[in-house]
């Protein structure tokens, strides 16, 4: 093999890189990579270490590298601890993603999963987009209820949701009155009334869940 073969073997070798860091780049983790981007910006504005921000956000410096990366997807409880070792809102953390594009993809499978009050095993919030900046605070979730629990939260908040459901059946409660709901069946109502569900009635249980609300103070 020449020298000059050898220089060819490395370009196409390069070449290869280039293509699989552009693959890597599609719309089902580039959510990861602006919050990675952002997190890393705001660290080194402060002049902070992955190791001493990792420690104040009690997360190890292999998994802040790996935010940092766009290689995993932060949970928001972890971002919300990040907020405060890094001193910055949780949304600043998606200003990046939103200023650069007007729509976002998510592959199947991909949301970004989080935690919310009542989360447990078997019951999975995956928030499918993020508005910032806007003039109302939109937020899709699909929303997975797999084992059995005897005991559910209330929601109560500000604005309007609706409920689509996609597989299985639940009792769903808003106000004082209940809702059997299959899948097919949506739920349209005004969330500062406490909703949630109140019967997991056949399992597995699927269903897109959107709220709507004014814009308030940062959250």
């Amino acid at each position: 093999m020449t020298p000059k073969s050898l220089k060819k073997k490395g370009s196409l070798a390069t070449r290869t890189k280039t293509a699989r860091r552009v693959q890597d780049a599609t719309p089902a983790n580039q959510l990861e990579i602006a919050i990675g981007e952002q997190v890393r910006a705001f660290r080194k504005q402060l002049h902070m270490t992955v190791a001493e921000v990792a420690s104040q956000a009690d997360l190890s410096p292999g998994m802040l590298s790996k935010i940092e990366n766009g290689l995993t997807s932060p949970s928001l409880a972890t971002l919300k601890a990040l907020s405060g070792a890094l001193n910055v809102p949780v949304t600043a953390f998606f200003r990046k993603y939103e200023e650069e594009r007007d729509a976002t993809f998510v592959k199947a499978g991909q949301g970004l999963n989080i935690e919310r009050r009542g989360t447990r095993a078997g019951h999975q919030y995956q928030l499918l987009g993020h508005t910032v900046g806007k003039r109302v605070f939109v937020e899709p979730y699909l929303i997975s209820l797999t084992e059995e629990s005897d005991v559910f939260p209330l929601f109560q908040h500000d604005g309007v949701e609706f409920i689509y459901m996609l597989r299985g059946e639940v009792i769903y409660r808003h106000a004082s009155e209940t809702y059997r709901l299959s899948a097919g069946d949506s739920l349209f109502f005004d969330a500062d009334a406490p909703h949630g569900p109140e019967e997991l009635v056949t399992l597995p249980i699927r269903f897109l869940a959107v709220i709507v609300e004014p814009r308030g103070s940062d959250s």
